[in-house]
């Protein structure tokens, strides 16, 4: 008679020291955070295809590193909500679902309004970012703090560099 293979377990309990309460809590705070960066991302890209005007250059090279910095951001994000046993969202209507930046308009706008909507894009996912920092903090989360802080500098900065594109 032939020896027949345990049927190994599907999942095993998740214990890392956050309550499941607490982790669900803080992935649906990343599974936003998510969705704002990937509409973020996509706007971006978006804008680098079609941007037109004596700023071309500097603008289309600009959105091209902005774009790939937020493509290189989806992942770290993803796999932190994987880590606290929840699944990532990864639709198109998933991520409109629970995004709080507005999709990309239909028809192109002028290259100062796209630097406008990018601008008002990094603020949103900075506040997306920030609202996370108080669940992570209470359940003693500082993997899921640290990825807060890397993503908040980003923001920032970019959002820093692109409101100077609007000074006169």
């Amino acid at each position: 008679m032939a020896k027949t293979a345990k049927t190994p377990k599907t999942a095993t309990a998740i214990n890392i020291g956050i309550s499941e309460k607490d982790r669900a809590a803080i992935a649906g705070g990343l599974s936003q955070l998510l969705a704002d960066t990937y509409t973020l991302y996509l706007t971006t890209h978006n804008f680098h295809w079609n941007v037109t005007g004596p700023m071309f250059n500097t603008l289309h090279a600009m959105f091209m590193v902005q774009y790939t910095e937020l493509w290189n951001a989806v992942d770290p994000v993803a796999e932190r909500i994987r880590s606290l046993g929840h699944t990532a969202p990864g639709s198109y209507a998933q991520f409109a679902a629970l995004s709080t930046l507005p999709d990309a308009p239909i028809t192109p706008p002028k290259a100062l309004a796209m630097v406008k909507i990018l601008v008002e894009g990094h603020e949103a996912v900075a506040r997306t970012a920030r609202g996370i920092f108080p669940l992570a903090d209470k359940a003693g989360d500082e993997p899921t703090a640290d990825l807060l802080t890397q993503r908040l500098t980003v923001h920032e900065q970019t959002a820093w560099m692109l409101r100077s594109l609007l000074e006169e």
